[in-house]
């Protein structure tokens, strides 16, 4: 199957799991609404809360998905990808944002009393949406993370802190029913908060890694290991690699090194070879852009975009 098609099933199959997020989004924001509306609960209103952001940053993540697919354009000449970090960045924030509004209102609840009513209804609806997030954030984090989707992961992500949520409170009403004491409802919510605070945080921060073109170890290891290997099939070494990801297609930059009497074709048929197997190793798309120089310009000292080397 050739890379083309390849990416466009990815793609597909990325759009109807996305498309089926905005859909669950929107008929368990329907349900929570209503049973916080029935139970004055705040551990439930902090829940349906969480979902009015879900849905909204689910809305933007469609957008973006299909806005980092598009191809490369006059304007924007290396692609769209980033528009895939900025949607994961954007959904940090969003449940950053719902993590300060339930600390709002636990807080309020705490303040005026709290008071909680129809605790069987609270807890079956909690149940019946904690069951569809989960399936939910499962297949988004396994698709992600299989076509290295960063809108799935983050999608993924956000709804698994809505299953979290879910979990806090069905616990915060169980602790209700058999205490007695509402005030678990509150404090419970608050606790829920905090870890989508975590979630949200840790959200915004690797998609601001991402967008600042920060380094990946492991894969810079992998690309290492291939070019060891391929040295010991064909009379070159190379130095000044440089790799990053922009959402979509990994981006590599080396200097190929060959003797001082190699002819252009054979020295051509070694870059080639090399950026083939480099490209290949890196899905879904992996762009390699070589520079040929000879042994003896080696150790010379360069000036490249700006930078010495």
């Amino acid at each position: 199957m050739n890379s083309d098609l390849q990416d466009k099933l990815a793609l597909s199959q990325q759009k109807r799991l996305m498309n089926a997020s905005l859909v669950v989004a929107v008929l368990l924001l329907g349900l929570k609404i209503w049973a916080a509306e029935m139970t004055k609960s705040s551990a439930l209103f902090s829940d349906a809360a969480e979902s009015v952001v879900h849905l909204v940053a689910v809305c933007i993540a469609v957008a973006a998905l299909r806005l980092a697919h598009k191809p490369a354009d006059e304007e924007h000449q290396f692609g769209h990808d980033k528009a895939a970090f900025l949607s994961a960045g954007f959904e940090g924030a969003m449940i950053s944002t719902a993590a300060l509004f339930i600390f709002y209102e636990s807080g309020r609840q705490i303040f005026q009393g709290p008071k909680v009513e129809h605790l069987w209804l609270g807890s079956l609806i909690s149940l019946v949406a904690l069951a569809i997030n989960l399936i939910l954030s499962i297949l988004l984090l396994h698709t992600g993370k299989k076509t290295k989707s960063p809108v799935l992961l983050a999608n993924g992500h956000h709804v698994m802190a809505d299953v979290i949520t879910s979990v806090a409170v069905l616990f915060a009403l169980a602790l209700v029913y058999f205490t007695g004491w509402p005030w678990w409802d509150p404090i419970v919510a608050m606790l829920a908060g905090a870890n989508i605070l975590k979630t949200g945080i840790g959200l915004v921060r690797k998609s601001l890694s991402h967008l600042m073109d920060a380094a990946e170890p492991e894969t810079e290891q992998r690309i290492r290991a291939c070019l060891d290997a391929l040295k010991q099939e064909a009379a070159f070494t190379y130095h000044h690699l440089r790799h990053r990801h922009s959402g979509h297609t990994h981006w590599v930059e080396l200097h190929i090194v060959v003797a001082d009497d190699m002819n252009i074709h054979d020295a051509h048929e070694i870059a080639t070879m090399v950026e083939g197997k480099v490209a290949a190793l890196l899905e879904p798309y992996g762009r390699i852009i070589t520079h040929l120089e000879p042994r003896s310009a080696e150790e010379h000292d360069e000036f490249w975009e700006g930078r010495r080397f």
